[in-house]
């Protein structure tokens, strides 16, 4: 049985999320994909860093965390993020911290450094990877590791993996979608007759937005995943300054009855093509009617069309969002990564 050992670095929503299932599907994972696995260290600012080579007590961990206490008694402390990069046992890092899309840090020095020490490297967190993409794939490449990511786009639902596996050989002409969320139930609200105002507060009171939503309402969310798309399916190489974006806040109650009077609606799409040879996104909201199958796609489910030279427009629809739906992407990226251990 082959055995993996992780360095989770990040314990919140999605970290946790990846923890759970973890624990849900040890003997799954055995039986199924043949190897088992071992948390030997975690990093949280907030909920502590610990260390345990025999492995941490994920299920125990879970539950101090859950009754807001710390996990340092599940193993030696005094190991911070980057000593658990660098002298941690750990095959695989796990890097789920808070997207941050100024800088990347720290999630970038954390990629960055994880895989020069030759660990591979599954990340939920956007930063790095709409920021400094080539950089890391460049590292991973030369000391012979996998970089993964997906869900960084469209949460557990497979987006990458579908482009880069199944769709292996298309040209891709142009990818479009609805890859955020929250906006999307705001705009689905709204329909209803709500203010923006009043649609956003009800997205807060689910939990669907943060309590400063600026990140999905302004439209960078959407910027950073129409990046990584462009930069991994398109060889774009850019930047998201390159993309061209406006959010929905500007978006009236009178925009949406004067689109359900014409029988369309609005909807905040990514959209990333080339145009004489050199690729660019956007992100703004539009106004689409039936005959574009995103008019059907409704509340916090996102969708992406990959419009292609031989196989015409597929299609995928799923979450974009979600504790244990964007842990599934670490799963799925993790399953991968075994093989290669």
């Amino acid at each position: 049985m082959k055995k993996v050992k992780i360095g989770i670095i990040g314990f919140g929503t999605v970290g946790r999320g990846f923890a759970e299932i973890l624990v849900n599907k040890k003997s799954y994972l055995e039986e199924k994909y043949g190897f088992s696995y071992k948390v030997v260290a975690i990093a949280d600012l907030v909920w502590g860093s610990i260390h345990n080579p025999d492995g941490i007590d994920l299920k125990k961990a879970l539950q101090l965390v859950d009754n807001g206490q710390k996990i340092e008694e599940l193993g030696e402390t005094g190991w911070d993020s980057l000593k658990i990069v660098h002298e941690s046992e750990a095959d695989v890092i796990a890097e789920v911290t808070p997207t941050n899309l100024q800088t990347g840090e720290p999630g970038i020095t954390h990629i960055r450094e994880a895989l020069k020490s030759r660990k591979h490297v599954i990340t939920t967190n956007k930063g790095p990877i709409a920021l400094a993409y080539d950089e890391l794939k460049a590292i991973a490449d030369d000391m012979k590791v996998q970089l993964r990511f997906e869900g960084t786009v469209l949460a557990g639902t497979p987006a990458l993996n579908l482009a880069l596996g199944p769709l292996a050989g298309v040209h891709f002409e142009e990818v479009r979608g609805i890859v955020n969320g929250t906006t999307n139930f705001i705009l689905s609200n709204m329909e209803t007759g709500k203010s923006y105002e009043e649609a956003l507060k009800e997205a807060q009171r689910l939990g669907y937005a943060e309590a400063k939503p600026d990140a999905d309402v302004e439209g960078w969310d959407a910027v950073a995943k129409a990046v990584i798309l462009a930069n991994l399916l398109f060889d774009g190489h850019l930047k998201p300054s390159d993309v061209e974006r406006v959010g929905i806040t500007g978006l009236t109650v009178e925009d949406i009855e004067k689109a359900k009077k014409e029988g369309k609606r609005w909807k905040l799409i990514a959209k990333v093509w080339r145009e004489d040879g050199v690729v660019k996104a956007k992100v703004t909201p539009e106004m689409v009617g039936p005959d574009d199958f995103l008019f059907h796609v409704t509340g916090v489910t996102n969708a992406l069309t990959f419009k292609t030279d031989h196989l015409g427009e597929v299609t995928i629809v799923g979450p974009g969002a979600g504790r244990i739906q964007t842990g599934h992407a670490l799963l799925a990226d993790l399953i991968e990564v075994s093989k290669h251990i």
